[in-house]
């Protein structure tokens, strides 16, 4: 051994000695906790998964070590940093859910739920708890509930304090009980509707054919497909499949696909339900952190080629959206209505070790013309806004939407395809 690294290792053992003597301590790798493991699951998913790269302008990294340092003595405290540590994104659809309110989401997109039948979202500019729309037929929309309501309280607590998914929470329970929600309606004072929780229905799908008389331009009378599709959940291309075929044998020769209210849901079930519709052309592309562009196209298998009007309103969202601009956009439809929500964003949903679940945003979506109608919606060919009516005035004399579009789809103009 050469002197110089016999006095370099001399010279190592010094200043070890130096150190412990100062009540240094050499660092140690330490196991981590059950909750720091979960704690870094989510951390991990995100970090691989979320559409952004910047995290908001944030280092993702210290956030983790950050997020390390509270105490999480038990499983409430570890979601709670969770929580924290996500709120840091600035996006309410990057959230975690725990184990019940996992469940329930998953309950929902099978077909079935048990509530109030809300979809609620964080107003962007106010943060304060939007009404995106409730279920056609659900307690809430029984009791009154409209699109663009904000939920000012549950049961008189302040949903200023509340996540997203506490709020859900607190508008759950068991079939019978009662809930009061303290509604600000645009214009108006503070309204309290009290809502019994029910079992759900969620059948997404209503046609029924309706015979209009004949026009100056027609000879005979149009036979109008009416269908509404209130979700886009496991069952709702398989049914709404089994609605136009339906239809085309009982003779419609013109449709009204009725999307107004409906919040989205599965984002496949609005790619699969844009190909009953659409025989060629893309429906949706879809752009990730990378800024890599996927997309998904029509395959040649659309049930019917009869004229259709699609009535949107505010409450259109999501999956709704994917629809109505890749209808829009490929010349296939017109859009007639309000102009729609404006949720551009895709979410991924995934399983964490302990019950529960992370739905994080993985992508954004632009529509086959490449508009990004995140926050901005999508404006209608036709506009036409939608007077106040209540559920059974829905696509009757009394709706004036539907009212214009059974005039479009009775002109000579509408019917040979002319804007």
């Amino acid at each position: 051994m050469s002197k110089n690294h016999s006095w370099a290792r001399r010279l190592a053992a010094v200043l070890l000695a130096i150190l412990l003597t100062l009540g240094w301590a050499v660092p140690q790798a330490q196991a981590l906790t059950d909750e720091q493991k979960l704690l870094a699951e989510v951390w991990r998913l995100v970090d691989r998964a979320y559409v952004d790269d910047t995290f908001n302008h944030q280092n993702w990294w210290l956030v983790r070590q950050k997020a390390f340092k509270q105490s999480l003595g038990d499983r409430e405290q570890t979601y709670a940093a969770i929580q924290q540590m996500l709120a840091g994104l600035d996006d309410p659809f990057t959230r975690l859910l725990k184990p019940e309110q996992y469940r329930s989401l998953q309950t929902n997109t099978s077909g079935e739920l048990t509530g109030v039948g809300l979809q609620i979202a964080s107003d962007a500019n106010t943060g304060k708890l939007r009404v995106i729309a409730p279920v056609a037929g659900s307690p809430a929309d029984r009791a009154g509930v409209k699109p663009a309501d904000t939920i000012v309280k549950i049961d008189g607590v302040s949903t200023e304090t509340l996540t997203l998914d506490e709020a859900a929470a607190r508008m759950r329970g068991t079939i019978g009980s009662q809930v009061t929600l303290t509604i600000q309606r645009e214009g108006e004072d503070f309204i309290d509707l009290t809502v019994v929780r029910d079992r759900i229905e969620l059948n997404p799908v209503y046609a029924e054919l309706r015979s209009q008389p004949p026009s100056a331009n027609k000879d005979g009378p149009a036979r109008i497909g009416y269908i509404r599709l209130s979700q886009f959940n496991a069952n709702a291309t398989v049914e709404l499949a089994h609605a136009i075929e339906r239809l085309e044998k009982q003779g419609a020769d013109s449709y009204i696909l009725d999307l107004r209210n409906n919040p989205g849901g599965l984002l496949q079930a609005g790619i699969e339900i844009a190909r009953l519709w659409l025989n060629q052309g893309t429906i949706v592309y879809t752009v990730n952190r990378q800024g890599i562009q996927g997309s998904f196209e029509a395959t040649e298998q659309a049930l019917t080629d009869d004229p259709l009007v699609v009535l949107v309103n505010q409450g259109t969202a999501s999956a709704s959206e994917i629809l109505a601009g890749a209808l829009k956009d490929n010349g296939r439809a017109t859009i007639l209505g309000e102009k729609t929500f404006g949720k551009g964003l895709i979410q991924s949903l995934f399983d964490l070790s302990d019950g529960s679940g992370l739905a994080v945003t993985v992508a954004k979506y632009e529509t086959p013309a490449h508009i990004d109608i995140n926050k901005l919606g999508i404006k209608p060919d036709v506009t036409v806004p939608l007077d106040p009516i209540t559920g059974v005035q829905v696509a009757t004399p009394d709706d004036r939407q539907y009212q214009a579009a059974v005039e479009l789809l009775t002109t000579h103009a509408m019917i040979a395809g002319a804007d």
